[in-house]
């Protein structure tokens, strides 16, 4: 093929360009590089972080229809809700790239390594979140694409932007955009959001600070070369190991109160999995307390599993399970 090299100018004037077919080297570092740029973007969204985002969904879900929802529904809901998390974990790697370059356990993010151009990233990060409004609207309702917008702006701008670099309550009220999926996903059953939405709203937003600062107190030395003012950065461990008892202590309690709206199938998992984050939580505070070395991430990992446990309990108990108390839509 031979192009014009101005206008009006004929491709017969000009003899056709041929390029050399590439070598089998040159083909294989295409394909690695084309992996690699994928794998750039796709690591942007944090899938991990969405993984766990979309656990509390959906029990919502089932919470709210007391059955199991039709499957199109559902799977309308995660997609919308992963584009939505993945915008705001993509704006986040824009707006903390240079944080993640100092931190030992970011400096592998894509931006950190200059993987992805900046512009590039802001780009995909808005464009995923059109989308998930975009899609929600189309899919669910309005509602949970309102919501799902809210969650974003409010990452961004206000824990990301604002809160982050300022204070150390930065994940207490930055976990707020965590608690969303919950009554998104309640939302997109019901058009509205019932208490049993609100009362897991409070049980995430009470486990993000004892999940969060557990990984801050490991490592602790990268938020304070980043200047990131996390509690276990500005406070001694004595303060930050009583804060994350009294959080544990605030999150079992809340997720209690969703017994009288359940069966026993909730319970028999909900009580048991608290009393084992409390007794961890506690082990931790004694140890510091004694002067023994912390092993904080104990509880970080269980803090996972905890969630976990108890979005499956909820999501099965209003699949199975007999309502004791019901509650209006």
């Amino acid at each position: 093929m031979s192009f014009p090299t101005s206008a009006g100018e004929s491709s017969a004037a000009h003899p056709a360009v041929v390029l050399p077919e590439p070598t089998a080297p040159e083909a294989a570092a295409t394909g690695r590089s084309f992996k690699v740029t994928v794998g750039a973007y796709v690591a942007l969204t944090k899938p991990r972080i969405i993984e766990l985002l979309l656990i509390t969904t959906i029990p919502a879900m089932f919470a709210a229809q007391r059955s199991v929802p039709t499957l199109w529904l559902v799977l309308a809901t995660l997609v919308g809700g992963t584009l939505a998390a993945g915008s705001a974990n993509a704006l986040n790697c824009v707006v903390d790239a240079d944080i993640d370059a100092v931190m030992r356990r970011t400096r592998a993010r894509p931006l950190a390594r200059h993987l992805v151009p900046t512009g590039h990233a802001l780009v995909f990060g808005v464009l995923l979140g059109v989308a998930s409004c975009g899609f929600l609207a189309w899919a669910t309702n309005w509602k949970a694409a309102a919501l799902a917008v809210a969650a974003i702006l409010f990452y961004v701008f206000v824990y990301s932007m604002w809160l982050k670099r300022r204070t150390s309550a930065n994940i207490v009220w930055g976990g707020l955009a965590g608690c969303m999926p919950v009554v998104i996903g309640w939302s997109a059953i019901t058009g509205g959001i019932g208490w049993p939405a609100w009362v897991f709203f409070g049980v995430i937003f009470f486990w993000t600070p004892p999940h969060t600062w557990a990984l801050a107190m490991r490592y602790r030395e990268d938020y304070a070369a980043a200047g990131v003012p996390m509690l276990p950065v500005v406070a001694p461990e004595r303060v930050v190991v009583r804060q994350i008892v009294i959080y544990s202590w605030a999150m079992v309690a809340c997720s209690l109160l969703l017994i009288p709206a359940s069966s026993w199938i909730y319970a028999a998992v909900a009580v048991p999995a608290g009393l084992a984050f409390l007794a961890i939580a506690h082990v931790l505070h004694f140890r510091v307390l004694r002067g023994v070395p912390a092993t904080p991430m104990t509880l970080f990992h269980l803090s996972n599993l905890y969630l976990t446990a108890i979005s499956v309990a909820w999501a099965v108990d209003a699949a199975v399970g007999l309502t004791v108390v019901g509650w209006p839509r």
